[in-house]
């Protein structure tokens, strides 16, 4: 199976490198500088007592001009449209395209660009960040990518992916519904951001001060109630799982929203925030805190576009 990897950050580095590794025809499609330091230095996984390299076969937008088997498409939504664009050339009429984006509105996105036959639903689960070297940082073991048709039907092609997947050491979990499992993960990361970047503090900051235990099931109540709305109801054993995260003392847990928010970049706000507190406005739910957790959010993201804007 011939793959492209749209992108060579923490989570599209790590997956693919685990493909790679396996012996997988694996391609990173990435920026010329990012290129530039894979090629000096390696792709390189650390953390947990372990530490890889591989020298990966690269490939930027200039010189893609051949379709693919797979395509996982791993990049932040502010860089969507322009992924979208550059990845055109590997994209055929047997190509699957697997986004790893969370939330929902980049499947109408690439729906619209390659047509929804071409792709998949996808929800990856994986503790990795980028260090200042630009190594991938595994933090925790945690390493699944499932995935699936949008309209929840089983395929020779899913199946031929999920063993690929599956042969690399990812694990690769049959959902129910793939559409499903994308709002169940979407609602455990508006939680967990909401939590951190309203309050500006680590899980256990929240936590630990007066008042702080009823933040994470308050904000957890208004996103599982727009699934629901949306039809995709979280069952009690992931509600206790992300409460577990987000309503744990003394823990140091951030998300990587938080991470880009304190470090004065961009956000997701829009993909993530927007998009959801819209939806319950359509659905009738009522969202005040994760309207004030988008508000917050919105006000960072415009400080950070005039900075760039004034040249800063």
């Amino acid at each position: 199976m011939k793959i492209l990897v749209v992108g060579a950050g923490a989570t599209g580095g790590y997956f693919g490198a685990l493909l790679a590794r396996a012996g997988q025809d694996v391609t990173f499609l990435v920026r010329p500088a990012r290129a530039a330091a894979l090629r000096e230095r390696g792709l390189r996984v650390v953390g947990r007592d372990e530490e890889w390299v591989l020298a990966p076969r690269l490939v930027t937008a200039d010189a893609l001009d051949s379709p693919y088997d797979l395509v996982l498409l791993s990049v932040k939504s502010t860089g969507l449209d322009r992924a979208i664009e550059d990845t055109a050339p590997a994209v055929g009429p047997d190509t699957a395209v697997v986004p790893l984006l969370n939330g929902l509105a980049h499947i109408d996105a690439l729906n619209a660009r390659f047509g929804a036959s071409a792709v998949l639903g996808g929800v990856a689960k994986v503790v990795t960040t980028l260090d200042d070297t630009g190594d991938i940082r595994r933090l925790a073991p945690l390493a699944h990518l499932t995935l699936g048709e949008q309209d929840g039907t089983d395929s020779a092609r899913v199946a031929k992916i999920r063993a690929v997947l599956d042969g690399s050491g990812i694990a690769s979990p049959e959902p129910e519904h793939v559409i499903t499992a994308m709002w169940h993960k979407w609602v455990f990361i508006t939680t967990f951001g909401a939590v951190t970047s309203l309050m500006r503090g680590t899980v256990g900051d929240v936590y630990d001060a007066p008042g702080g235990p009823a933040l994470g099931p308050a904000l957890l109540d208004e996103a599982a109630a727009v699934a629901a709305a949306a039809g995709h109801p979280v069952p009690e054993a992931e509600r206790a799982a992300t409460l577990a995260v987000v309503s744990a003392s003394g823990s140091p847990m951030v998300p990587s929203l938080y991470r880009d928010l304190t470090a004065g970049h961009p956000t997701e706000v829009e993909h993530l925030f927007g998009d959801l507190t819209t939806r319950a406005r359509a659905l009738g739910v009522a969202t005040p805190l994760l309207d004030l957790a988008t508000l917050h959010l919105r006000v960072h993201q415009r400080r950070v576009t005039a900075t760039a804007g004034a040249g800063v």
